[in-house]
């Protein structure tokens, strides 16, 4: 062992007593179809043979979602779910009012269910909030009546976890699905000319009220962004299980180089906007914090990721800098993790979109994890139950604890692009009897693509000399340490 680490400089102590519980689902994915914009539902369906494909299924277990929110974002403010039930033939395509084009709706709740059911995910099912205020959507020029009430969204739900629903078992499942997470309203507080916080929070209520008639054990969401989360608390709170606002960030996207391909002319500026972009995230965090705080509910990040200009096709989210500034914002959810009970930091598959967290090759190839993908599959599959606090850090690293039952485990990140950092890891009262490893390290510049589809794969490692690790420059490593008290 190397005494000179031994100092407070390199010291990462963590103090392993228990401070909240760590949601699941700060790992959520979020699947809209975007129509024309990007083939984001229809690209994965296999539509010679009626099936998820293959490829999408394999990757998506490797990702492993908790939770998986569709049809929508803003697709679901003019969905109408029984459009999307039935026999396949006989479904009724409707015009994609946001995205763009047709959507066959060959696509509908059986075949969400199937999706989550074989990635083994739990669903997030957004309804029709009365097209969220939106006239435009609610009776547009063409495409009939968009605007659902709170008795489709009931509908619906006694569609999905009624036993009994004669509907669905003539549809072909005779099992209920048991959608126990609904989310009422989609950016509803974003437009003009729409509902303003007072007619939404009511609205919110009446939905909340006529859709526990049909369950009574759903959790629900409802909207509270722009500064509405105080009103909406007050008003439907004793309705709802979480509020919900999104977060899409462009670290400071007047004076930045992530805007453009700018980004490949001065790494190491690309770099500093990278590491920055996690502080957006935090403020944001903390302000709605500071709403609810009077309120005994708990927060849900239902759509958050970079937003690029370009309809997010910027390339530097293939980039494993972007992968790392990823990372660092999960370690914002976590140590948010009192409160923040349902997040993502991507949408979830396509063709065209680079805030995706899986690229889907079109019209073959094998579907891809981006880099944000990476690191949250990595952290997914590397986390405890129970918050800990860290209590001194190397400098140059972003770590967060957590802990099930005597294994500890670190979210680590190298934020220095291109400097090892040392730490001697302790965690207070305790032995570390034995670590395991794993690490994603590369060039900050490197891109992943379809010919380098396994670029950023994590690599294992044994810790074999005490408690001492070297984390290599722009990494992001998990590790898991067994651990026993000492007396």
């Amino acid at each position: 062992m190397d005494n000179r680490l031994r100092n407070k400089k390199f010291a990462l102590v963590v103090d392993p007593e228990p401070k909240f519980d760590l949601s699941p689902y700060l790992y959520m994915q979020f699947m809209e179809p975007l129509g024309t914009t990007d083939s984001s539902v229809e690209a994965g369906w296999d539509f010679m043979r009626n099936c998820w494909r293959e490829d999408l299924i394999e990757v998506t277990r490797e990702l492993a979602p908790t939770i998986i929110r569709w049809p929508g974002g803003c697709l679901a403010s003019y969905y109408r779910w029984r459009e999307g039930v039935g026999p396949r033939d006989k479904r009724i395509p409707m015009y994609n009012l946001c995205w763009g084009g047709i959507e066959t709706n060959q696509i509908g709740t059986h075949e969400f269910m199937d999706f989550c059911r074989q990635v083994n995910a739990d669903p997030l099912i957004t309804v029709n909030f009365r097209s969220d205020g939106r006239k435009y959507w609610a009776k547009p020029v063409v495409g009939g009546n968009r605007s659902a009430d709170s008795e489709e969204a009931a509908e619906w739900i006694d569609y999905c976890n009624n036993p009994s629903n004669k509907e669905r078992i003539q549809n072909g499942s005779k099992e209920p699905f048991g959608v126990k997470t609904w989310q009422i309203g989609n950016e509803t507080s974003y437009a003009r000319d729409a509902f303003d916080c007072e007619t939404s929070a009511k609205l919110t209520r009446e939905f909340a009220r006529e859709m526990h008639k049909a369950d009574p054990d759903i959790a629900l969401i409802g909207w509270g962004d722009s500064g509405w989360a105080r009103k909406v608390a007050e008003i439907a709170g004793e309705e709802l299980e979480y509020i919900a606002f999104h977060h899409h960030f462009n670290s400071g996207m007047d004076n930045s180089p992530l805007k453009s391909v700018d980004y490949r002319e001065d790494p190491e500026l690309t770099w500093e906007h990278l590491m920055n972009a996690y502080k957006s995230s935090e403020t944001r965090i903390h302000q709605i914090r500071d709403e609810v705080k009077d309120y005994n509910i708990k927060l849900a990040i239902t759509e958050g990721h970079f937003a690029l200009p370009g309809r997010n096709r910027c390339e530097v989210l293939s980039s494993w800098g972007a992968g790392v500034a990823n990372a660092r914002v999960l370690n914002v959810h976590a140590r948010n993790g009192d409160i923040i009970k349902i997040a993502t930091l991507a949408d979830f598959c396509g063709n065209r979109w680079m805030v995706n967290a899986i690229m889907i090759p079109t019209p073959g190839g094998k579907s891809y994890m981006m880099p944000v993908a990476r690191v949250m599959s990595l952290f997914r599959h590397h986390t405890g139950r129970k918050a800990l606090d860290v209590l001194s850090i190397p400098d140059g690293l972003d770590i967060t604890a957590s802990r099930s039952d005597d294994k500890i485990y670190l979210h680590v990140i190298n934020t220095k692009m291109k400097m090892a950092i040392a730490a001697d890891i302790q965690i207070k009262g305790t032995k570390i009897n034995s670590g395991q490893v794993f690490e994603i390290t590369a060039d900050p510049t490197d891109e992943i693509d379809e010919t380098r589809p396994d670029l950023f794969s994590p690599v294992q490692h044994n810790m074999t000399d005490g408690s001492i690790w070297q984390f290599p420059a722009a990494s992001v490593t998990a590790l898991e340490l067994e651990i026993e008290n000492l007396e």
